[in-house]
């Protein structure tokens, strides 16, 4: 029993480091940045003036071709690595101002945020080291191959679900507004409130309606044995921008994308870290 309570104070001693909420806070600027530059990538698949990939990977590979853009790939890197670290605490010993469901939900999505930094961060090392290929194609031929082998359709379309309940859970986070929970609304000015509750209830909608269409596609792509639905966001974008008024819908969920970028600066300063 001593050693299991020796490990808990150890760890959260370790997650209240200042140094990793340094990092963490630095971190959200990176990914605010990347999101920001994402929108900028839907604005020009929108009106058919983009040859780069419509998500993340497609918009660190934009950052990293700029004047110091390796220098800001290892810097967004190092915060995203430091984000992961903090969500993994978060997700075993942390959210304890929550009760109930409200923490086991916080936690779960902890885990998520856990997978989606080390990802990013890892893309970020990649792009630096000019080793990343299109994340998209990569996505359709392992889908591709996944669906040849026996059973391999019904993991597609079970993980194509499970995007799409994730995108829903997005939006429905962002309207009910219950990400103000993890910020430090006290801190705040009434003005700052209200701007950055807009910004994430704009930026959670527009994000979660992104992964819900990708979500789909892949279902589809399932389906119809059709792996160049299995795009990702990329395909998610794309698909939009291709129905009726899709470029003005895809521009509305550009300018969403970078509301949560935006959000995410408001983040780096309020967040409960």
């Amino acid at each position: 029993m001593s050693l299991t309570r020796n490990a808990g104070a150890t760890a959260a001693q370790a997650a209240n480091s200042r140094w990793l909420e340094l990092l963490t806070r630095a971190g959200f600027i990176g990914y605010g940045i990347v999101h920001l530059l994402f929108a900028w990538l839907a604005v020009q698949i929108a009106f058919g003036k983009s040859g780069e990939e419509g998500n993340q990977n497609g918009a660190l590979r934009t950052l990293g071709a700029q004047p110091l853009g390796k220098f800001l790939l290892v810097a967004i890197a190092i915060g995203l690595f430091a984000m992961a670290i903090w969500q993994a605490f978060e997700a075993v010993i942390g959210h304890r101002f929550l009760r109930g469901r409200e923490k086991l939900f916080e936690r779960i999505a902890s885990v998520v945020r856990v997978i989606v930094f080390v990802w990013l961060g890892w893309t970020a090392i990649k792009v630096f080291q000019d080793a990343s290929s299109n994340a998209a194609d990569q996505q359709q031929q392992f889908t591709e191959k996944l669906m040849a082998s026996e059973g391999g359709r019904w993991l597609v379309g079970l993980a194509g679900l499970v995007l799409a309940a994730v995108g829903i859970g997005m939006v429905i986070y962002g309207l009910k507004k219950e990400f103000e929970r993890n910020l430090k609304t006290g801190e705040m000015s009434p003005r700052t409130r209200t701007l950055t509750r807009r910004l994430g209830m704009a930026g959670y909608a527009a994000r979660g309606a992104v992964f819900a269409i990708a979500g789909l596609l892949i279902v589809t792509a399932a389906v119809k044995y059709d792996p160049e639905k299995a795009r990702g966001l990329d395909a998610a974008l794309r698909t939009l921008r291709d129905q009726s008024y899709g470029p003005v819908l895809l521009a509305l969920m550009a300018l969403g994308i970078a509301a949560f970028g935006v959000y995410c600066f408001f983040q780096s300063r309020y967040r409960r870290v």
